[in-house]
């Protein structure tokens, strides 16, 4: 198993579309399925709610890492966090990157999680498995929301 998953995708929208995606708190939630509370500052943690189907009932959480305009998007959060039983506060977290690079009209995306050989054991290969496919249905996720505004 890698300690890193990496997905990218070339998207219609400019640069500029796809950093608001990213970055505006509401947006991000739109596509991302999360409502946040507050917006994306480096530093703090941005909290909210899973908007998933089934899901709702899970908090979300991720510490902003790096906000600069139009390249790089990050943050570390637990990964696959899903038992509402368990305080994952002492788990080391992964560390999520969104890149953005101008192409032929358009942006591509690339969005990495690393990290994965720091989470517990008894976690990692389900932690990794799920947010794999995850961020599959995410790409796709935010390459809708924005090329159908574009």
């Amino acid at each position: 198993m890698s300690d890193k998953i990496e997905k990218s995708a070339v998207l219609k929208a400019p640069v500029s579309r796809v950093w608001k995606a990213l970055t505006d708190h509401e947006e991000f939630g739109a596509w991302f399925r999360a409502k946040l509370e507050n917006p994306f500052v480096p530093g703090e943690t941005a909290r909210g709610r899973i908007a998933y189907p089934g899901y709702e009932h899970l908090k979300f959480e991720l510490h902003v890492v790096a906000v600069e305009p139009e390249r790089l998007f990050s943050f570390t959060w637990h990964p696959y966090a899903i038992d509402p039983d368990v305080d994952y506060t002492d788990e080391a977290q992964t560390l999520v990157e969104f890149r953005l690079t101008p192409q032929d009209g358009g942006t591509l995306l690339t969005v990495t999680e690393s990290g994965f050989d720091k989470v517990p054991k008894e976690r990692r290969f389900e932690a990794f498995r799920m947010n794999e496919q995850g961020w599959t249905i995410q790409v796709e996720n935010i390459r809708q929301h924005v090329d159908d505004a574009a």
